[in-house]
């Protein structure tokens, strides 16, 4: 019996349908399987409608996908098969597919015995239905409610059913009459393959943005260590001469090297200190004309305002320490002279 049912011939419309699944998935770079349970045929025609152009959605019998991914070598997507699913192909990249039926779905009410996919939270505010029995039905379902200023009222936030739990029927009956749509409607991604890797929808779930700063914060590092190590490379190199330029311009001026490309330089800084020492200076009539009018500047800046400070206490301590070193060679001199005198009668 087993014998003659392996060697039983396949229907035409059977094999005409698995070779045009094979033609379909040879024609995509990126093949997923996808869970379409759930999804009314109407949305799902929809749904195709709105992939036409980026992707190709097929669903046929499961028996006939299985087959027709083992005559493409795709069997490594075989053990997704199962329940209501279909097969999606596409030139996208895998996460360009996932981020595009991630987008697609919608919003839709949840239904008496079915699994919640999330917390379902009723929010506090008026309800705007009027007093009535359905006050109790709320607090049947687990929400803070009550009749106030003449409509039924959620006083709080109220978690009434936890992701994984299912939905009671009084719960559903709330939700609808609330408006509350607690699950998305769309293609659910549950493998995809690309380039001879098999991807799953945890692996697909990126953050864009978030992945995007991190690539940014890592060549802005991986930039910093070359020019830091002066390792040379074709992003890094133009950076490096800026920077060793400027390095070599700043110690030319230090140290007053006479270079027609530090002339303008070093005149303007000489000008700079000329004009500094004419403005400590007190006696006008030691300065030439066109420096007596010079002003200090009315303001100045903290930092420099503290530097100066300090450096003025510096001063005052090396005023100080100047002072017992006059003393103390006061002291020497005297004997010293004491020691001439004698010397020289």
């Amino acid at each position: 019996m087993s014998a003659e049912r392996k060697t039983k011939t396949i229907p035409d419309w059977k094999r005409e349908e698995v070779d045009d699944i094979v033609e379909m998935l040879d024609s995509y770079e990126s093949v997923g399987i996808v869970n379409i349970a759930g999804i009314p045929s109407r949305q799902l025609q929809d749904m195709r409608r709105e992939l036409h152009g980026s992707a190709e959605l097929r669903v046929s019998r499961n028996t006939l996908l299985e087959r027709a991914l083992a005559e493409a070598d795709l069997d490594v997507l075989s053990e997704h098969i199962h329940g209501q699913v279909g097969i999606i192909g596409t030139n996208d990249n895998p996460f360009g597919l996932f981020k595009t039926l991630e987008a697609s779905k919608t919003p839709a009410p949840i239904g008496a015995g079915e699994v919640a996919p999330n917390d379902i939270v009723i929010p506090e505010g008026d309800t705007g239905v009027d007093p009535g029995p359905f006050v109790g039905d709320l607090q049947q379902a687990g929400a803070a409610a009550r009749i106030m200023d003449g409509s039924i009222q959620v006083t709080e936030d109220s978690t009434v059913l936890e992701a994984g739990e299912e939905v009671s029927q009084v719960l559903a009956n709330v939700l609808t009459e609330l408006g509350i749509e607690p699950k998305e409607v769309g293609l659910d991604l549950r493998g995809v393959y690309s380039d001879g890797v098999v991807f799953s929808p945890e692996e697909l779930e990126i953050d864009v943005d978030e992945y995007r700063a991190d690539i940014e914060s890592a060549v802005a590092g991986a930039r910093n260590l070359s020019v830091n190590a002066v390792y040379p490379t074709d992003q890094t190199a133009g950076i490096m001469l800026g920077k060793a330029s400027g390095e070599a311009k700043a110690l030319g001026i230090h140290a007053a090297i006479e270079s027609p490309d530090l002339a303008d330089d070093l005149v303007a800084k000489a000008d700079a200190q000329l004009r500094a020492l004419a403005v400590a200076i007190d006696d006008e009539e030691a300065l030439p004309e066109e420096l007596r009018d010079i002003e200090v500047p009315e303001e100045t800046d903290e930092t420099e305002t503290d530097d100066a400070d300090e450096q003025s206490g510096d001063q005052d301590a090396d005023a100080d320490a100047d002072a017992d070193d006059a003393e103390d060679d006061d002291d020497d001199d005297s004997d010293g002279g004491e020691g001439l005198g004698a010397m020289f009668g």
